[in-house]
């Protein structure tokens, strides 16, 4: 059924997802509205997985024609908003164009406007987690566990990072349930001139996964970008599946059942394992789109940063 929307008393974001009141960000954002003198509120706009086009459309069109509402990130709907809704904003990023998702809303002069923020916040969080100099000196690959927009985000990142010469994986692998969304990837790809050598496997089970680990080169990371263990339970891999030694293993999650770490903490000692949740990814990702939504500069790294990272540690323990 249709949701109902009521204007916006004060300048409000929003965060569309699917379970938002268990976020975080509801307890961050306050805090850091307050570090950045910023007079605003944040709300959440549930939807169901794969939910209709008309819902789509109904949150961005309210957002688009309510003046104190300024903006929203996107999570999990990035990809099915964009095509519902697509024709509703008036300008759209570059990335927007290649990867037909947004993750961040918001106004310019009275337009609305898209762009698509993972290519930049995962290439954040990623050279974050590796060290300088990592891939060539390690000669590791990368493992992508699902075929959806962030991970389509994070090989554009690593395009063009190729292009401009800088340290990438000797390998990437990306596997998905779907044939259709791994050929979607790869047309995506083509249309890129994509360099760095890369592999799309059909992996309709965990198993599937598995094996696609037993293939990696010591000093390999491995990624679920699948929303296993944040917005359905379980893992994209078995107990069974073996973790490369010397490697890392990242989930874009930080909240939920996240059993794909307890396999990878299960393993940290016996294969040397770098284990690694998406806190860091979570604090990129909501300060880009804050930065865009209202018009305001915040630093990548830094003291503004590590001071902004140390608030949100601070609030979550706070109120855990």
């Amino acid at each position: 059924m249709p949701r109902t929307y009521h204007a916006a008393a004060r300048p409000t974001m929003y965060f569309i997802g699917v379970t938002t009141t268990k976020s975080s960000i509801m307890k961050v954002f306050p805090a850091w509205a307050r570090e950045l003198n910023l007079d605003a509120v944040i709300e959440g706009i549930d939807l169901p997985l794969d939910d209709t086009p008309g819902h789509y459309r109904e949150a961005v069109d309210f957002i688009k024609h309510d003046p104190h509402s300024l903006g929203a990130l996107v999570t999990t709907h990035k990809l099915n908003l964009y095509k519902a809704a697509h024709d509703l904003f008036d300008g759209v990023g570059h990335e927007t164009e290649l990867l037909d998702e947004v993750s961040s809303i918001s106004k310019r002069g009275g337009q609305l406007w898209g762009h698509a923020m993972d290519p930049l916040t995962s290439g954040l969080a990623l050279e974050a987690i590796v060290s300088d100099g990592h891939w060539s000196r390690t000669g590791g690959e990368l493992l992508l566990l699902g075929a959806g927009g962030s991970s389509l985000a994070l090989t554009l990142y690593l395009h063009n990072r190729a292009a401009a010469g800088g340290d990438v994986p000797s390998r990437i692998v990306v596997t998905g349930r779907r044939e259709a969304r791994l050929r979607e990837m790869r047309t995506v790809h083509e249309r890129l001139g994509f360099t760095i050598p890369i592999e799309y496997q059909l992996a309709p089970q965990a198993g599937d996964n598995d094996a696609q680990l037993r293939t990696l080169a010591p000093g390999s990371v491995v990624v679920n970008a699948t929303g296993l263990g944040k917005d359905r339970p379980g893992s994209p891999l078995t107990d069974a599946a073996q973790f490369p030694r010397d490697g890392i293993a990242w989930d874009f999650n930080y909240r939920g059942d996240l059993v794909f770490l307890d396999q990878a903490r299960a393993q940290r000692e016996a294969r040397e394992l770098n284990v690694v949740d998406g806190w860091l990814y979570f604090i990129h990702g909501w300060t880009r789109v804050m930065a865009e939504v209202f018009h305001i500069d915040i630093p990548t790294h830094g003291p503004t940063f590590e001071r902004l990272s140390r608030i949100a540690r601070d609030v979550t323990k706070e109120t855990a």
